[in-house]
């Protein structure tokens, strides 16, 4: 899908769509009845004096009242402009939120490890360090933290992972206020005006 803020209402309805209930016939309508409304949005790409790359990583912990798994979404801005973007549901039930989330700060630093990569090859490397937004302050905390925690350990490779990449200079992660989380609109369901908000923020102008 070109449209950001669509993945985590069609993975749901793929999910359950198999079931045809009602329930799930009505899910449909209304992922159909938004795409009906928006065929005038677009991603909107503009020239950039930033090069900085930026990562905002998020999850729903749980979510699926099913398997009780948890949904991780990021979104990647290199200089102004949403580059990639995510949703996805999480292989493995996480016990806490702070592990979910540590998954879902992972991904968004493997995205971003294999950009920095790619702009490498291509002669035009990064400057500076890429910031990645979390908004949960123990995720934030594991990736700078060195104790190896038993409680932790069975994370040890998104762990060792995130960290090396912290420890090489190569970005930092970073907490940011649930308000200005725009990976939210890839992971739940979103009261309308903030949904609205963050969707212009992912560069995609309501017209």
């Amino acid at each position: 899908m070109n449209c950001p803020p669509l993945p985590i209402s069609l993975s749901f309805w793929v999910e359950l769509g198999c079931m045809q209930l009602n329930t799930h016939l009505a899910a449909l309508k209304r992922i159909l009845r938004y795409v009906r409304g928006t065929l005038h949005l677009g991603l909107m790409l503009r020239p950039s004096t930033s090069t900085d790359l930026v990562v905002y990583t998020n999850v729903d912990w749980a979510g699926c009242p099913d398997t009780r798994k948890s949904t991780s979404g990021y979104a990647v801005f290199l200089g102004d402009n949403l580059v990639f973007w995510s949703s996805k549901r999480q292989n493995t039930v996480s016990r806490s939120s702070a592990e979910a989330e540590y998954r879902a700060v992972a991904n968004g630093v493997a995205e971003a490890t294999w950009l920095r990569q790619l702009l490498l090859e291509l002669h035009a490397p990064l400057r500076r360090a890429t910031l990645v937004y979390c908004d949960n302050i123990s995720a934030v905390y594991m990736t700078s933290n060195l104790i190896q925690h038993q409680r932790t350990k069975h994370m040890e490779i998104d762990l060792h992972f995130v960290r090396e990449r912290v420890a090489i200079g190569d970005l930092r992660v970073l907490h940011v206020p649930t308000s200005s989380q725009y990976a939210d609109i890839f992971t739940k369901g979103l009261p309308s005006s903030v949904f609205t908000e963050f969707r212009s923020s992912l560069n995609v102008p309501s017209g």
